[in-house]
């Protein structure tokens, strides 16, 4: 059996590829290395900048303040909540839009595709969209972070050419000689033949809606309907006032405000790992199909 031996300018490929590859890992790692080490270290090293890699002063204290916290667990649960939900209702309108518009023999789809289009480029802004949430008194329920943002053009056409590319006409034809209903051909056909593109999507719009602050920003003003990253940022803000006040205060005024920051920079950063940690247990689960899915809906149509 014969080695193919490599060249001189394929090693010289290679040595660099891999470098670079490294240094990569090294960007996208450290960061993730660096908070979960500065969420359980004594965070007055953290702030003089004394943890750089490895915890030091080890402390779990910020955790258990994080799980003694109540809000904290209902912005969990609301995240969770909006999660589940608002994936499933985006999957429900992205998956049938997107097999319609990839029909040929589906009338006017050219003109439904370019008014979908349209929406991708050009909106009402931030102004009339919440009148328009306030007139539908969705303002202060869960709907107003459910319904407006139900499907993703952008999303649908990757599905729409996924369709397209991956369920053939003479499948349908098929179908339809033995008796089978449009409806039944989706539901019994279709979708089970388009994981890929499933998980994928529900991928997309699960980490949109865990990510997802703004829109609760701006439609919430219950606090028992925050998700977690609204608890997040008034961390945040708590310990950028915090740091600000320190720099006017004197006397008593200075010992309560640097506990007060303390004790916020130790729940900032447990508080990211708890609130990234189901993300990131998700996500090799549904890997496999992730590059399948994404390369076949997006390099055609």
């Amino acid at each position: 059996m014969s080695v193919i031996k490599e060249s001189r300018s394929d090693r010289i490929f290679n040595i660099v590829n891999v470098t670079i590859m490294i240094l990569i890992l090294i960007i996208e790692l450290y960061p993730l290395i660096f908070v979960v080490s500065a969420s359980i270290s004594n965070p007055d090293l953290v702030n003089r900048g004394e943890v750089w890699l490895l915890p030091k002063d080890i402390s779990f204290e910020g955790y258990v303040r994080v799980f003694r916290d109540k809000e904290i667990w209902t912005g969990y649960r609301n995240t969770i909540f909006y999660t589940v939900f608002g994936t499933i209702i985006n999957l429900f309108v992205t998956l049938p839009a997107a097999y319609s518009l990839s029909r040929k023999d589906f009338y006017g789809r050219i003109f439904f595709t370019a008014i979908f289009t349209f929406t991708m480029f050009f909106s009402g802004g931030l102004i009339p969209t919440y009148l328009i949430i306030k007139g539908l008194r969705l303002r202060d329920t869960i709907w107003a972070l459910l319904l407006p943002g139900a499907a993703s053009m952008y999303n649908i056409i990757v599905t729409r050419t996924f369709f397209q590319t991956n369920i053939p006409n003479e499948l349908r034809e098929a179908a339809e000689i033995d008796g089978c209903s449009n409806t039944r051909l989706f539901l019994t056909i279709v979708l089970p033949l388009s994981t890929p593109i499933i998980a994928v999507m529900a991928l997309f719009y699960g980490v949109g809606h865990w990510n997802s602050y703004f829109s609760a920003l701006i439609y919430l003003s219950r606090r028992e309907l925050y998700p977690l990253q609204l608890f997040l940022r008034e961390i945040l803000i708590l310990n950028e006032m915090s740091t600000e006040m320190l720099m006017n205060a004197t006397g008593e005024e200075i010992e309560a405000l640097a506990k007060q920051a303390r004790i916020a920079d130790m729940i900032k950063y447990a508080i990211i790992i708890v609130s990234s940690a189901p993300v990131l247990m998700a996500y090799p689960f549904i890997q496999k199909y992730f590059v399948k899915g994404i390369m076949i809906g997006a390099i055609k149509g």
